[in-house]
């Protein structure tokens, strides 16, 4: 018997953006544990903004588990929170009750600032740095610093490692700020995966003395980008099928659920979606080929291949709930109906 530390990972109730947080119990078992062999964990809900101190009992149910790769028998197990009956969704658990689809593909661009000292890494004291240009994919000490590339690839070695389905990293934009990407197919598996990435990264980042700044504007209403999550989605019937008369037909009611999206692509998107530094204004919906500029950007690829593939919707800001975006773009995927496109698309 192997003594396993399972730290036990959820999302805490505070809004409009939830945290996340996270407790060891020590279990033994034969060989690294499978979910189903995973109790039911109870904590003080009164803590984290999820229950009264007069009834503050909340329960943690686990619902994936993954490999961590900095503790010796380790392993990562994300949770919903449920009522003391082990059974009910709390009001926070925005996992439990979201659309689902194995067959929809989403690839989240995850961009976050390195924070130390109340400012972005490489800014001075007073001040800002010279002008954004070469710092997106940049190298060399001016442009990236000595300290963000060695977290950003140490990250992406714990994610690997994990078994999350880490696709890159880059230097984003602005000085100290970065991007990686997560692939997942349906909803649930590739939220886990962008939370559990987040949460190894902000984990990681303790032992440097650095934050994570998630808001998607912390510069306020200055020339330097804010961040944003880009959600590349792909349904069976748009890799399939596809064609242009049901590629205007899908875009058409993006168009008329703009409202649905906004709300639940994060919280401040007004303060990045102004129409400038390559985003569209947050109250308008517009889409286009190769367009950065737009809400839902076309790739070439997708048109060149009579409208199949993937598209990208830019709106999206670093600090989503991945659970909450990918739901209601498959909600809105789900309300345009696929019969009649078949012959035409062929």
């Amino acid at each position: 018997m192997t003594k396993f530390k399972l730290e036990y990972i959820w999302l805490d109730g505070y809004k409009p953006v939830p945290n996340l947080r996270g407790k060891t119990q020590i279990k033994e078992y034969d060989a690294f544990p499978t979910l189903e062999q995973l109790p039911l964990w109870g904590f003080d809900g009164s803590s984290t903004e999820q229950a009264e101190g007069r009834s503050s009992d909340c329960v943690l149910k686990p619902v994936a588990l993954y490999p961590d790769p900095a503790r010796t028998n380790g392993v990562l197990v994300m949770c919903e929170v449920m009522m003391p009956d082990g059974k009910t969704p709390h009001a926070s658990n925005s996992r439990a009750t979201i659309l689902d689809d194995a067959d929809t593909w989403f690839g989240f661009e995850q961009e976050y600032f390195f924070y130390k000292d109340g400012r972005p890494l490489g800014f001075p004291e007073q001040g800002y740095p010279a002008p954004q240009g070469p710092y997106y994919t940049g190298v060399g000490y001016k442009n990236v610093g000595n300290i963000a590339r060695q977290i950003v690839e140490e990250h992406l070695d714990l994610c690997l490692a994990a078994g999350i389905n880490h696709e890159g990293i880059n230097a984003e934009v602005a000085k100290g700020q970065w991007e990686f990407q997560v692939f997942g197919k349906g909803s649930k598996k590739a939220a886990d995966e962008i939370w559990m990435a987040r949460y190894l990264l902000t984990r990681l980042c303790e032992k440097y003395c650095i934050d994570i700044e998630w808001h998607c504007k912390p510069l306020g209403d200055t020339d330097w980008n804010g961040s944003g999550m880009h959600c590349n989605f792909s349904t069976k019937f748009m890799r399939e099928v596809g064609g242009k008369a049901y590629f205007e037909a899908l875009m058409a009611q993006f168009e008329k659920n703009l409202d649905d999206h906004i709300a639940v692509y994060g919280p401040d998107n007004h303060l990045r979606l102004t129409g400038k530094h390559e985003t569209a204004p947050w109250n308008k919906f517009s889409y286009g080929v190769a367009d950065r500029g737009a809400s839902i950007r076309v790739p070439h690829s997708f048109v060149n291949n009579g409208y199949r593939g993937y598209l990208e919707d830019r709106r999206p800001n670093s600090q989503g709930d991945p659970y909450q975006i990918a739901s209601q773009v498959l909600k809105t995927i789900s309300e345009v109906p696929t019969e009649g496109y078949a012959t035409a698309a062929a």
